[in-house]
């Protein structure tokens, strides 16, 4: 049995989290990695159509009522995720008014923008909810650990959907923030799907490894079929880097990313941002919306990670998280051994 600060402080079997994969829905996904032992975590889901606060809302219900175990949430907090203004605030009253709940949700992970105002108001009305921010550079994560976070969760350039434009590597960024933050808790993101991965993030540094093209390649998913059933034939190489809602995005090579053209600059992704319409953000919503809802894998904007490449089967949520603990566990023990 591997045991590390995140287990010891969640009170999970093992530690494996599913990596937050909004616009889409991760409710089921979580509520079968909490039951298998790792710690779930529910998306920020923004479909079209839908009250995403109410909606939300409806996710956590539906997790505390399939579940009894630990589990997580996700709130992306960039300029034009407006909704998470609201969101940061119920949360917090959502815990007080259902003691199980308050009891559950122990772990909120924001994303997509700055950490502090988050930080300081879940301090206030929450103390018990563990905040973890995405760090996807050294300077930002200094920022993260300024700002008061419980924790880091450092995500590399390898991994699938959101990226940043700093294009660091998960091997390179884990070892930054665990040999200058040894007393903060972290979590590696972005280039893990398989018992080796988890071995070695572990031995760097982390105290858990989350993981999401993987996850999404299981039989609990609520991904299309057809975007699940892309992952195993594709290799490293078939993932590129465009411009996505929130900045740089990594997509499979598909029409849709292909035809979306080069990865814009930080300066002129907040131009675009301040002359959006609603037609434009809507039209292009409507690209991650074609896979996930009509298993459109041409027309779709598809985000996978480069992990990709190390992928072959659909597999149960159970026998991946609790399998791959395993194996690692078999890795480092027998790592050990050599050491005389």
């Amino acid at each position: 049995m591997i045991k590390t600060r995140i287990t010891e402080k969640f009170g999970i079997k093992f530690p494996i989290i599913n990596a937050p994969m909004g616009p889409f829905y991760t409710t089921e996904l979580a509520i079968a990695v909490s039951e298998a032992g790792g710690l779930g975590v529910v998306s920020h889901a923004t479909l079209r159509g839908k009250n995403s606060v109410k909606d939300f809302k409806a996710q956590l219900d539906h997790v505390i009522e399939h579940t009894d175990k630990p589990f997580g949430i996700n709130v992306r907090v960039a300029r034009i995720q407006t909704d998470h203004r609201v969101l940061i605030r119920k949360i917090p009253q959502w815990r007080k008014e259902n003691p199980k709940l308050r009891e559950q949700l122990i772990y909120g992970l924001t994303s997509a923008g700055g950490p502090r105002v988050v930080g300081k108001m879940w301090k206030e009305k929450a103390p018990d909810l563990s905040h973890f921010h995405v760090g996807p550079a050294l300077w930002l994560v200094d920022k993260i650990v300024e700002s008061g976070c419980d924790g880091v969760v450092a995500t590399g350039t390898e991994g699938g959907g959101h990226q940043s434009y700093e294009g660091i590597t998960t091997l390179v960024l884990i070892q930054q923030v665990a040999q200058k933050y040894p007393n903060k808790l972290l979590v590696g993101c972005g280039g893990f799907a398989t018992p080796e991965g988890v071995a070695a993030g572990l031995a760097m540094g982390a105290d858990a490894i989350a993981m999401g093209t993987r996850f999404i390649a299981c039989t609990e998913s609520e991904f299309h079929q057809n975007y699940k059933d892309l992952i195993p034939p594709a290799t490293a190489r078939d993932t590129l880097i465009t411009t996505g809602g929130f900045g740089p995005i990594r997509l499979l090579k598909n029409k849709y990313s292909l035809e979306h053209g080069d990865l814009i600059t930080k300066t002129e992704k907040i131009s675009q941002e301040l002359a959006y319409d609603m037609d434009e953000y809507l039209k292009d919503l409507m690209a991650y919306e074609l896979v996930y809802t009509k298993g459109d894998t041409v027309d779709g904007a598809v985000p996978i990670g480069q992990t990709c490449g190390l992928i072959d089967s659909i597999v149960d949520v159970d026998d991946l998280v609790s399998g791959y603990t395993k194996e690692a566990e078999k890795i480092l023990k027998n790592l050990c051994s050599n050491i005389s």
